[in-house]
């Protein structure tokens, strides 16, 4: 080949090739973009079975065309033009996620006022840890959950460790459901969170995680149970839920979701927070994993590390993050 061959084909694939791969390129990102949004949710289960829908849409169409059924050909017209709308209300919950993602704002005014809320929630959880009382509390973000939840009391009153242990404590009237946390406010108790409709959830998770599941597929609340039974602490967000937590690595998730980073000068800058966010929720998640790796090894009766070192090794990711 030539090198003025070569020049042609550089100058075509200018003039022509780069634009296919571009749309390519976009439509890739898109598609991504919304698998991972939906993934985890009770939409994604709407989606599989939309997509069994669609194949057997386009086999009525080629049949209907094949054999000239013009009545069949009407229907499927019809059926195509409400197919948006459709769509519109069955993934009404993802997309509002998904428009308040876009435009998600900081949940506090200043990292100080951040730090003491989250402190707020963790001795709470603490305290009820202890005494075995079981809890659930949605922290709001952008989505107001008022539109999500069912019934509730409403508070309005300042959040305090004593005032969660008082409205979860046994007998209370309002003990029953969960409580809604915005900024350094109680604002609802008694509240009835969405169940999620999850079939791939261990039998063992109870209806109080369902729900805080349920909260978190539908908004981007995230949800902190203490488990009635254990004292266990665990959290919900964006579907996913981690049980068994410990206080400084529910301090650590928190912190990571909610305390505002400096505001980026430039768009560099902006994905470098995004990368520090990223690698820190990855530090905690490997030292919660190294910390079920050793409670598999104690109950085989191998030897295992010291019970110290998953959280070292989640603390000694974060210093790395922190320093980055």
């Amino acid at each position: 080949m030539t090198t003025e061959s070569i020049l042609k084909l550089i100058e075509d694939f200018w003039q022509v090739g780069w634009r296919p791969m571009l749309e390519i390129l976009v439509l890739w990102i898109g598609m991504y973009q919304f698998y991972r949004l939906l993934r985890g949710t009770r939409g994604w289960a709407v989606v599989l079975g939309l997509t069994g829908f669609f194949i057997l849409f386009l086999g009525l169409v080629f049949m209907a065309n094949v054999f000239e059924l013009q009545v069949l050909s009407a229907v499927l017209q019809y059926l195509l033009f409400l197919m948006p709308f459709v769509a519109l209300v069955i993934f009404q919950p993802e997309l509002r996620r998904i428009l308040a993602e876009v435009g998600n704002q900081p949940l506090f005014n200043t990292a100080r006022q951040e730090r003491e809320n989250i402190e707020v929630l963790v001795r709470a959880m603490e305290r009820l840890s202890k005494m075995r009382i079981g809890a659930l509390v949605a922290v709001e973000q952008a989505i107001q959950l008022r539109e999500a939840v069912e019934s509730g009391v409403e508070i309005n009153c300042d959040a305090s460790p004593e005032m969660l242990e008082t409205v979860f404590f046994p007998n209370n009237a309002i003990h029953d459901g969960g409580v809604l946390v915005k900024g350094d406010r109680i604002t609802y108790a008694a509240c009835i969170f969405p169940l999620t409709q999850r079939h791939d959830l261990d039998k063992a998770v109870g209806t109080r995680h369902r729900a805080a599941i349920g909260l978190s597929e539908e908004t981007d609340a995230v949800v902190i149970i203490v488990s009635e039974e254990t004292g266990q602490i665990s959290y919900a967000y964006k579907g996913h839920l981690e049980r068994g937590v410990t206080l400084n690595e529910l301090r650590q998730f928190l912190s990571s979701i909610f305390v505002t980073l400096d505001q980026p000068g430039s768009i560099g800058e902006w994905f470098a927070q995004r990368r520090r966010r990223k690698a820190l929720r990855r530090a905690l998640r490997r030292g919660r994993e190294e910390g079920a790796k050793d409670r598999n090894r104690d109950e085989s009766g191998t030897e295992a590390r010291p019970a110290a070192q998953p959280q070292a090794v989640a603390r000694k990711g974060v210093a790395k993050v922190e320093a980055s």
